[in-house]
């Protein structure tokens, strides 16, 4: 006795419908995924129509005439700040930029008695990029020792271009002349220095301010951590 095989209908496949491509608005061309708009302007031979290709809508609130990859509210940087910030930026700490500035300045009183004859003028004008560098590079929790430790290699480098003699006590009473008359490039590159040195701890105060204020804004600690709830911050 046969028995028929019983097949189990299979589900029918729906039948798909083509994506419907973009619509463009009336007057525009479309080559691709751009859109061209044609324009036309009265007074305009026929025949040479405009086409402008249609741009992504600006963001609202965005400002009207501003480049989009340009962030608002930031300014060009000047290239002089740029060329600075390409310089190397090593921390010293105070002992360390002391010693930096007496080397270097006791090498420069070495070249001037060599090359110029031990030329005051020559000592001074290499006196004052000297100091700016020490101030600079000295780290932000020993700037109040710049103004200190440039007078202080100041001393040092006239050594070779005082002229003394007669022994020790001849040289030094050399040195003390020549501090007392070349005292205007001791204070200018001590004042220059000192300004320096204000200047960056104005700013490192200036961008504390603000990072504390922004903690205080999230609900972070001092320490950066969120307090947990239900504890009460220690006094």
């Amino acid at each position: 006795m046969e028995q028929h095989r019983t097949s189990q209908p299979q589900g029918r496949r729906r039948p798909q419908t083509p994506a419907t491509p973009p619509v463009a608005p009336p007057g525009a061309l479309v080559e691709g995924a751009a859109v061209y708009r044609v324009t036309g302007r009265a007074g305009r031979a026929p025949g040479r129509a405009r086409v402008e290709r249609a741009g992504v809508a600006a963001a609202p609130g965005a400002p009207v005439g501003r480049a989009p990859g340009r962030p608002a509210g930031r300014r060009p940087v000047p290239p002089v700040v740029l060329a600075l910030r390409r310089l190397p930026s090593p921390r010293l700490t105070g002992l360390g930029a002391g010693l930096f500035a007496s080397a270097v300045m006791l090498a420069l009183g070495l070249l001037d008695q060599l090359l110029f004859d031990g030329s005051p003028v020559v000592y001074g004008v290499l006196f004052l990029p000297v100091s700016a560098l020490t101030a600079l590079w000295v780290r932000t929790a020993d700037l109040v020792t710049a103004p200190i430790g440039v007078p202080i290699a100041f001393a040092v480098g006239v050594v070779p271009i005082a002229g003394g003699t007669g022994g020790f006590g001849g040289q030094a009473m050399a040195v003390v002349t020549a501090l007392a008359v070349h005292a205007g490039w001791l204070y200018g590159g001590t004042l220059v220095a000192g300004v320096i040195a204000s200047v960056r701890k104005v700013r490192d105060m200036g961008r504390r301010h603000q990072r504390n204020a922004s903690r205080a804004a999230s609900g972070e600690g001092p320490g950066g951590r969120t307090p947990a709830a239900g504890r009460r911050p220690v006094a």
